[in-house]
């Protein structure tokens, strides 16, 4: 199973990627930053809250310490206790940081603090706390807009030993403080990449054109007219160039064109003149060579032009239903009496130029007759390719020279006659014809079973639509 690619492949992907990278850091930092500053900003609330009401006036004596203590109701919020004990709790987390600010305020004030302790509690399990809830409502709604305020007790021992704490009521914990900075951050970052992508994209588009032309002039070197410059100047300018090589291109290959056309018409004339005069030759076996001569010469010249020429067709695409031409080309070869076999077929309509695909049909079964004495052609279809065999019994291609063998006028002897193998063109072209088509040509050697070659397999491959 392919592994999943997590970085894109376009260039619009990989910016994209990248700002919204930098764009997520760069938030994060900001939203931790916001958070560090409203929790600072609500301890110092807390701290000027507790020291306000340590502070303020002697704090009216609502317990004492001898006689019954459990006639007297419990001390509501947001006042001043005095007790012998420490009021925190065992299991209650401290807040060092307020414990801190809030020393050195009331160290400031010349405050009576031998040890400050800053905790937290629930507020359910805290008896004065209850009490108040029940009693002030409204006034809770305006200090906190949470259901359960956060209840923080700030305790100092004096000198004397005795405690004296007050309850503050603040915001909840730090989710509450956190959500809006989470949502607002997703938003923003998302409205962020949502802008730089349609950037991108304007940016892109004239990259994404420019990339199929230059595809489109790749496979087909006679498109109308030029692309339109668009986009950054950046980009333009390298339309611009793109459009002049284009031109420049065209204008070499129109001219290669007439330059073959020439080179045809004035050599095909005198061999022409050549074939006719050969005929007052008496020695019927030296005419015989001369005509085969002059037919070897007109094969190789009709290669060399066709070769130049299959980059430039002038025949449109149309669907064909490749099977049927196929029976076709076999039929030529079996009327004049040569070895080939046509095997299973199957019907298969391909965009294709017949007269091209033909040519090239007719050099591969050749190449089979010639080096492997008989030819077997089969077509299979293959999810959406045409596949096309074409087999022999020959010696095979040693495996380093099966690249060589497609190259212009390379054969694996060195004569150059038709007896032995003509021009060396023929497995070129039907490359190049392959190629025309969006497809691929390959040699590769059969193998018997002690391992010895026993054919070679000739594999077209066209796609169907």
């Amino acid at each position: 199973m392919r592994a999943l690619r997590l970085w894109p492949r376009s260039l619009q992907g990989q910016v994209l990627l990248a700002i919204a990278f930098a764009l997520l850091i760069a938030q994060t930092i900001s939203a931790v930053l916001i958070w560090r500053e409203q929790s600072h900003r609500r301890e110092s609330g807390m701290v000027s809250s507790a020291a306000f009401r340590l502070l303020g006036p002697p704090p009216e004596m609502r317990r004492k310490h001898h006689g019954d203590d459990d006639e007297r109701p419990p001390p509501p919020p947001f006042r001043v206790d005095v007790t012998d004990r420490s009021p925190q709790r065992p299991g209650e987390r401290r807040l060092p940081r307020v414990e801190h600010e809030l020393a050195e305020v009331l160290t400031a004030q010349g405050y009576d603090a031998a040890q400050v302790v800053v905790f937290q509690r629930d507020p359910l399990q805290d008896e004065p706390s209850l009490e108040f809830m029940r009693r002030h409502r409204r006034e809770l709604a305006a200090v906190s807009k949470e259901p359960m305020p956060r209840l923080v007790i700030a305790a100092v021992r004096q000198s004397s030993g005795q405690w004296v704490s007050t309850r503050v009521f603040s915001e909840g914990g730090e989710m509450r403080v956190l959500a809006p900075l989470v949502g607002q951050t997703i938003v923003l970052y998302f409205v962020l990449v949502g802008v730089m992508a349609l950037i991108l994209r304007r940016i892109t588009r004239p990259l994404k054109a420019l990339t199929r032309r230059v595809g489109d002039f790749a496979s087909n070197r006679t498109l109308d007219g030029q692309l339109e410059p668009e986009g950054p100047e950046d980009i333009q300018g390298l339309i611009d160039a793109h459009n002049a090589m284009e031109a420049r291109i065209a204008a070499m290959l129109d001219e290669k064109d007439v330059m073959l056309g020439a080179i045809g018409h004035d050599l095909k004339t005198p061999l022409a003149a050549l074939r006719v005069r050969i005929e007052a030759v008496d020695d019927d076996t030296e005419r015989a060579r001369m005509a085969a001569t002059i037919e070897d010469i007109n094969r190789s010249l009709d290669d060399i032009l066709s070769l130049a020429r299959v980059g430039r067709p002038s025949d449109p695409v149309e669907p064909t239903e490749l099977s049927a031409l196929v029976a076709d080309v076999i039929g030529e070869f079996e009327d004049m009496g040569e070895p080939v076999e046509l095997g299973d077929t199957e019907r298969v309509v391909v965009p294709l130029r017949a007269t091209w695909l033909r040519r090239a049909l007719r050099n591969l079964v050749s190449n089979a007759m010639r080096y492997g004495e008989r030819a077997r052609v089969s077509l299979a279809r293959d999810g959406r390719t045409a596949v096309l065999r074409i087999e022999d019994d020959g010696p095979g291609i040693p495996e380093g020279e099966i690249a060589r063998m497609m190259e212009p006028f390379t054969r694996l002897e060195a004569s150059r006659n038709s007896g032995t193998g003509g021009t060396g063109l023929g497995l070129t072209l039907a490359r190049a014809i392959a190629d025309q088509h969006g497809g691929t040509l390959i040699l590769t050697n059969r193998h018997g079973p002690g391992g010895e070659i026993v054919g070679l397999t000739a594999t077209v491959r066209l796609p169907t639509g």
